[in-house]
Protein backbone atom coordinates (compact mmCIF):
# COMPACT_ATOMS: atom_id res chain seq x y z
CA UNK A 1 0.00 0.00 0.00
CA UNK A 2 1.34 3.16 -0.87
CA UNK A 3 1.86 6.02 1.49
CA UNK A 4 -0.23 8.59 2.42
CA UNK A 5 0.66 11.85 0.26
CA UNK A 6 0.72 14.61 2.72
CA UNK A 7 0.79 18.61 1.02
CA UNK A 8 1.65 19.74 4.00
CA UNK A 9 4.94 18.61 4.16
CA UNK A 10 6.39 21.06 1.01
CA UNK A 11 4.74 24.07 3.39
CA UNK A 12 6.69 23.49 6.47
CA UNK A 13 10.14 25.52 5.85
CA UNK A 14 9.94 29.26 4.37
CA UNK A 15 12.71 28.35 1.74
CA UNK A 16 10.81 25.19 0.82
CA UNK A 17 7.75 27.48 0.52
CA UNK A 18 9.75 29.45 -2.16
CA UNK A 19 11.56 26.41 -3.75
CA UNK A 20 8.05 24.87 -4.96
CA UNK A 21 6.56 28.79 -5.68
CA UNK A 22 4.63 27.74 -9.11
CA UNK A 23 4.22 31.95 -9.73
CA UNK A 24 6.63 34.54 -8.94
CA UNK A 25 6.24 38.45 -9.01
CA UNK A 26 9.28 40.02 -10.37
CA UNK A 27 9.91 43.93 -10.61
CA UNK A 28 9.82 42.83 -14.43
CA UNK A 29 6.42 42.25 -14.57
CA UNK A 30 6.11 45.99 -13.38
CA UNK A 31 4.84 49.25 -15.57
CA UNK A 32 4.42 52.77 -13.26
CA UNK A 33 1.45 54.91 -14.51
CA UNK A 34 2.27 59.11 -14.47
CA UNK A 35 0.53 62.04 -15.08
CA UNK A 36 1.87 64.98 -16.68
CA UNK A 37 0.67 68.68 -16.73
CA UNK A 38 1.81 71.59 -18.05
CA UNK A 39 4.03 74.51 -15.27
CA UNK A 40 7.00 73.57 -13.69
CA UNK A 41 7.47 72.10 -9.71
CA UNK A 42 4.10 70.81 -9.81
CA UNK A 43 3.11 67.69 -7.71
CA UNK A 44 -0.16 67.50 -7.00
CA UNK A 45 -2.13 64.96 -5.48
CA UNK A 46 -5.04 63.27 -6.47
CA UNK A 47 -7.10 63.02 -4.17
CA UNK A 48 -9.02 59.94 -4.64
CA UNK A 49 -5.91 58.27 -4.91
CA UNK A 50 -3.46 58.61 -1.86
CA UNK A 51 0.16 58.76 -3.00
CA UNK A 52 -0.73 59.24 -6.66
CA UNK A 53 -0.31 62.79 -8.59
CA UNK A 54 -0.29 65.05 -11.31
CA UNK A 55 3.49 65.97 -12.26
CA UNK A 56 5.46 68.57 -14.47
CA UNK A 57 7.89 67.57 -16.72
CA UNK A 58 10.25 68.07 -14.17
CA UNK A 59 8.73 66.20 -11.70
CA UNK A 60 8.12 63.41 -13.75
CA UNK A 61 11.98 62.99 -14.66
CA UNK A 62 12.73 62.71 -10.71
CA UNK A 63 9.61 60.05 -10.59
CA UNK A 64 11.44 58.41 -13.74
CA UNK A 65 15.13 58.37 -12.02
CA UNK A 66 13.18 56.59 -8.80
CA UNK A 67 11.43 53.85 -11.33
CA UNK A 68 14.45 53.18 -12.88
CA UNK A 69 16.96 52.98 -9.11
CA UNK A 70 14.17 50.99 -7.80
CA UNK A 71 14.57 48.42 -10.75
CA UNK A 72 11.34 48.81 -12.84
CA UNK A 73 11.57 48.63 -16.42
CA UNK A 74 8.85 51.36 -17.80
CA UNK A 75 6.26 53.85 -17.30
CA UNK A 76 3.62 54.75 -18.92
CA UNK A 77 2.72 58.46 -19.55
CA UNK A 78 -0.87 60.44 -19.51
CA UNK A 79 -1.18 63.93 -19.99
CA UNK A 80 -3.38 66.87 -18.93
CA UNK A 81 -2.99 69.67 -21.62
CA UNK A 82 -3.53 73.17 -20.56
CA UNK A 83 -6.42 73.37 -23.03
CA UNK A 84 -8.96 70.78 -24.39
CA UNK A 85 -10.27 71.11 -27.92
CA UNK A 86 -12.75 68.92 -29.98
CA UNK A 87 -9.45 68.54 -32.40
CA UNK A 88 -7.82 66.68 -29.44
CA UNK A 89 -5.16 69.11 -30.77
CA UNK A 90 -2.48 68.05 -27.10
CA UNK A 91 -3.05 64.94 -28.09
CA UNK A 92 -1.52 65.12 -31.29
CA UNK A 93 0.92 68.34 -31.29
CA UNK A 94 4.49 67.79 -31.16
CA UNK A 95 4.55 69.86 -28.24
CA UNK A 96 2.27 68.26 -26.31
CA UNK A 97 2.71 67.47 -22.83
CA UNK A 98 3.05 63.26 -23.04
CA UNK A 99 5.56 64.75 -26.19
CA UNK A 100 7.49 66.59 -23.93
CA UNK A 101 7.58 64.21 -21.09
CA UNK A 102 8.53 61.59 -23.34
CA UNK A 103 11.67 63.46 -25.02
CA UNK A 104 12.94 64.74 -20.56
CA UNK A 105 12.56 60.95 -19.50
CA UNK A 106 14.51 59.77 -22.11
CA UNK A 107 17.20 62.33 -21.90
CA UNK A 108 17.47 61.82 -18.24
CA UNK A 109 17.10 57.93 -18.07
CA UNK A 110 17.51 56.50 -22.07
CA UNK A 111 17.29 52.73 -20.31
CA UNK A 112 13.75 53.08 -18.48
CA UNK A 113 10.97 52.17 -21.28
CA UNK A 114 8.57 55.01 -22.02
CA UNK A 115 5.00 54.10 -22.94
CA UNK A 116 2.39 56.44 -24.47
CA UNK A 117 -1.13 56.17 -23.67
CA UNK A 118 -2.83 57.12 -26.83
CA UNK A 119 -6.13 58.25 -26.74
CA UNK A 120 -8.08 61.76 -27.19
CA UNK A 121 -9.92 61.84 -24.22
CA UNK A 122 -8.38 63.98 -21.74
CA UNK A 123 -7.77 66.32 -24.53
CA UNK A 124 -11.16 66.64 -25.37
CA UNK A 125 -13.56 68.93 -23.51
CA UNK A 126 -16.56 66.30 -23.41
CA UNK A 127 -14.35 63.73 -22.23
CA UNK A 128 -14.65 61.24 -24.76
CA UNK A 129 -12.08 59.33 -26.81
CA UNK A 130 -12.90 60.79 -30.05
CA UNK A 131 -14.62 63.24 -32.56
CA UNK A 132 -18.08 62.96 -32.20
CA UNK A 133 -21.44 64.17 -34.15
CA UNK A 134 -22.11 67.71 -33.78
CA UNK A 135 -24.66 67.39 -31.27
CA UNK A 136 -24.82 64.38 -30.41
CA UNK A 137 -25.09 64.33 -26.57
CA UNK A 138 -25.13 60.32 -26.65
CA UNK A 139 -21.33 59.57 -26.43
CA UNK A 140 -21.32 58.07 -29.63
CA UNK A 141 -17.54 58.53 -31.00
CA UNK A 142 -17.13 58.41 -35.01
CA UNK A 143 -14.62 55.72 -35.63
CA UNK A 144 -12.83 56.72 -38.78
CA UNK A 145 -12.61 60.30 -38.05
CA UNK A 146 -11.41 59.30 -34.65
CA UNK A 147 -8.68 56.85 -36.11
CA UNK A 148 -6.88 59.91 -38.17
CA UNK A 149 -6.29 61.49 -35.29
CA UNK A 150 -4.75 58.74 -33.29
CA UNK A 151 -2.37 57.68 -36.65
CA UNK A 152 -1.33 61.22 -35.66
CA UNK A 153 -1.02 61.08 -32.19
CA UNK A 154 0.82 58.00 -32.20
CA UNK A 155 3.30 59.10 -34.65
CA UNK A 156 3.99 62.59 -32.69
CA UNK A 157 4.42 60.21 -29.50
CA UNK A 158 7.07 57.96 -31.50
CA UNK A 159 8.58 61.20 -32.40
CA UNK A 160 9.15 62.14 -29.17
CA UNK A 161 10.47 59.24 -27.92
CA UNK A 162 8.44 56.77 -26.72
CA UNK A 163 9.50 53.06 -27.14
CA UNK A 164 5.72 51.97 -26.82
CA UNK A 165 2.32 53.13 -28.27
CA UNK A 166 -0.81 52.10 -26.67
CA UNK A 167 -3.86 53.06 -28.25
CA UNK A 168 -6.79 52.85 -25.28
CA UNK A 169 -9.54 54.17 -27.52
CA UNK A 170 -11.00 50.82 -28.46
CA UNK A 171 -11.82 52.12 -31.86
CA UNK A 172 -12.17 49.57 -34.46
CA UNK A 173 -9.60 49.10 -36.76
CA UNK A 174 -7.06 51.20 -34.24
CA UNK A 175 -4.52 49.33 -34.63
CA UNK A 176 -3.92 48.40 -37.90
CA UNK A 177 -4.54 52.27 -38.94
CA UNK A 178 -1.50 52.94 -36.05
CA UNK A 179 1.00 50.52 -37.45
CA UNK A 180 0.64 51.75 -41.14
CA UNK A 181 1.15 55.55 -39.81
CA UNK A 182 4.56 54.46 -37.17
CA UNK A 183 5.67 52.29 -40.36
CA UNK A 184 5.05 55.35 -42.73
CA UNK A 185 6.83 57.33 -40.31
CA UNK A 186 10.00 55.72 -40.06
CA UNK A 187 9.16 53.83 -36.75
CA UNK A 188 8.76 49.94 -37.81
CA UNK A 189 10.16 49.00 -34.67
CA UNK A 190 8.12 50.79 -32.47
CA UNK A 191 5.71 48.18 -30.84
CA UNK A 192 1.72 48.47 -30.60
CA UNK A 193 0.71 47.42 -27.09
CA UNK A 194 -2.98 47.41 -27.41
CA UNK A 195 -5.65 48.00 -25.24
CA UNK A 196 -7.39 45.14 -26.76
CA UNK A 197 -10.33 44.45 -23.98
CA UNK A 198 -10.77 47.51 -22.37
CA UNK A 199 -14.38 47.28 -20.31
CA UNK A 200 -17.04 49.74 -19.45
CA UNK A 201 -16.22 49.57 -15.63
CA UNK A 202 -17.20 51.45 -12.85
CA UNK A 203 -13.44 50.92 -11.45
CA UNK A 204 -11.89 54.18 -13.48
CA UNK A 205 -13.40 56.75 -11.43
CA UNK A 206 -10.10 57.90 -9.68
CA UNK A 207 -8.42 57.25 -13.22
CA UNK A 208 -10.84 59.97 -13.86
CA UNK A 209 -9.87 62.22 -11.44
CA UNK A 210 -6.58 62.46 -11.96
CA UNK A 211 -6.02 62.62 -16.13
CA UNK A 212 -9.74 65.09 -15.44
CA UNK A 213 -11.34 63.05 -18.25
CA UNK A 214 -14.60 61.98 -17.12
CA UNK A 215 -17.18 62.39 -20.13
CA UNK A 216 -19.39 65.50 -19.83
CA UNK A 217 -22.55 63.72 -21.03
CA UNK A 218 -23.71 59.92 -21.90
CA UNK A 219 -20.96 57.10 -21.20
CA UNK A 220 -18.23 55.40 -22.73
CA UNK A 221 -20.64 52.21 -23.37
CA UNK A 222 -20.50 52.59 -27.04
CA UNK A 223 -17.10 51.21 -27.74
CA UNK A 224 -15.63 50.02 -24.23
CA UNK A 225 -16.84 46.22 -23.98
CA UNK A 226 -19.62 45.28 -21.78
CA UNK A 227 -18.32 43.80 -18.47
CA UNK A 228 -20.95 40.80 -19.14
CA UNK A 229 -18.83 39.32 -22.97
CA UNK A 230 -16.08 37.37 -22.35
CA UNK A 231 -15.88 35.39 -26.12
CA UNK A 232 -16.00 39.52 -27.22
CA UNK A 233 -12.48 39.88 -25.68
CA UNK A 234 -11.51 37.00 -27.94
CA UNK A 235 -13.03 38.48 -30.89
CA UNK A 236 -11.17 42.11 -30.21
CA UNK A 237 -7.62 39.91 -29.78
CA UNK A 238 -8.10 38.39 -32.68
CA UNK A 239 -9.12 41.32 -34.64
CA UNK A 240 -5.68 43.05 -33.34
CA UNK A 241 -3.37 40.53 -33.59
CA UNK A 242 -4.43 40.28 -37.14
CA UNK A 243 -3.87 43.86 -37.28
CA UNK A 244 -0.14 43.91 -35.88
CA UNK A 245 -0.36 44.41 -32.28
CA UNK A 246 2.53 43.07 -30.45
CA UNK A 247 1.37 43.17 -27.06
CA UNK A 248 -2.38 42.75 -25.48
CA UNK A 249 -4.35 44.49 -22.48
CA UNK A 250 -6.82 43.64 -20.53
CA UNK A 251 -8.05 46.65 -18.51
CA UNK A 252 -9.51 46.11 -15.69
CA UNK A 253 -7.80 42.92 -14.05
CA UNK A 254 -9.03 42.59 -10.86
CA UNK A 255 -13.03 41.26 -12.09
CA UNK A 256 -11.08 40.38 -15.31
CA UNK A 257 -8.75 37.51 -14.73
CA UNK A 258 -10.73 34.98 -16.32
CA UNK A 259 -10.27 37.37 -19.47
CA UNK A 260 -6.42 37.21 -18.65
CA UNK A 261 -6.60 33.70 -18.94
CA UNK A 262 -8.51 33.04 -21.84
CA UNK A 263 -6.87 35.46 -23.60
CA UNK A 264 -2.90 34.26 -22.14
CA UNK A 265 -4.73 30.98 -23.70
CA UNK A 266 -5.68 31.96 -26.88
CA UNK A 267 -2.65 34.11 -28.20
CA UNK A 268 1.28 34.08 -28.47
CA UNK A 269 1.55 37.75 -27.73
CA UNK A 270 2.54 39.18 -24.44
CA UNK A 271 -0.42 40.08 -22.04
CA UNK A 272 -0.71 43.12 -19.97
CA UNK A 273 -2.90 43.41 -16.74
CA UNK A 274 -4.08 47.16 -15.88
CA UNK A 275 -4.53 47.14 -12.11
CA UNK A 276 -6.72 50.37 -12.18
CA UNK A 277 -7.14 53.27 -10.37
CA UNK A 278 -10.93 52.04 -8.27
CA UNK A 279 -8.64 49.07 -7.56
CA UNK A 280 -5.89 50.71 -6.06
CA UNK A 281 -8.39 53.21 -4.11
CA UNK A 282 -10.27 50.28 -2.79
CA UNK A 283 -6.85 48.80 -0.97
CA UNK A 284 -5.31 52.28 0.20
CA UNK A 285 -8.70 53.45 1.74
CA UNK A 286 -8.81 49.98 3.65
CA UNK A 287 -5.28 50.17 4.44
CA UNK A 288 -5.45 53.83 5.37
CA UNK A 289 -8.41 52.49 8.04
CA UNK A 290 -6.26 49.65 9.26
CA UNK A 291 -8.80 47.39 8.06
CA UNK A 292 -6.20 45.24 5.66
CA UNK A 293 -2.47 44.09 6.29
CA UNK A 294 -1.82 46.47 2.39
CA UNK A 295 1.60 44.68 1.19
CA UNK A 296 0.16 41.21 1.47
CA UNK A 297 -2.98 42.38 0.23
CA UNK A 298 -1.18 43.90 -3.06
CA UNK A 299 1.10 41.09 -3.34
CA UNK A 300 -1.89 38.67 -3.33
CA UNK A 301 -3.12 40.85 -5.72
CA UNK A 302 -0.11 41.11 -8.41
CA UNK A 303 0.49 37.75 -7.50
CA UNK A 304 -3.32 36.81 -8.84
CA UNK A 305 -2.62 38.52 -12.42
CA UNK A 306 0.43 36.58 -12.54
CA UNK A 307 -1.48 33.43 -12.06
CA UNK A 308 -3.96 34.51 -14.37
CA UNK A 309 -1.70 34.68 -17.30
CA UNK A 310 -0.57 38.52 -17.15
CA UNK A 311 3.38 38.92 -18.42
CA UNK A 312 2.86 42.52 -17.39
CA UNK A 313 1.16 44.63 -14.70
CA UNK A 314 0.62 48.64 -15.19
CA UNK A 315 -0.12 49.46 -11.23
CA UNK A 316 -0.12 52.35 -9.29
CA UNK A 317 1.33 49.72 -6.77
CA UNK A 318 4.47 49.01 -8.91
CA UNK A 319 7.18 51.24 -6.48
CA UNK A 320 5.77 49.93 -3.43
CA UNK A 321 5.89 46.65 -4.70
CA UNK A 322 9.22 46.76 -5.71
CA UNK A 323 10.61 48.02 -2.37
CA UNK A 324 8.67 45.21 -0.72
CA UNK A 325 9.87 42.80 -3.56
CA UNK A 326 13.35 43.56 -2.16
CA UNK A 327 12.41 42.77 1.03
Amino acid sequence: MFPTHRPRRLRTHPQLRRMVRETVLSKNDLIYPLFAVPGEAIAKEVKSMPGVYQLSVDKIVEEAKEVYDLGIPAIILFGIPADKDADATGAWHDCGIVQKAATAVKEAVPDLIVIADTCLCEYTPHGHCGYLEVGDLTGRVLNDPTLELLKKTAVSQAKAGADIIAPSGMMDGFVQSIRVALDEAGFQDTPILSYAAKYASAYYGPFRDAAESTPQFGDRRTYQMDPGNAREALKEIELDVAEGADMLMVKPALAYMDIIWRIKEASNLPVAAYNVSGEYSMVKAAALNDWIDEERVVMETLTGFKRAGADLILTYHAKDAARWLDG
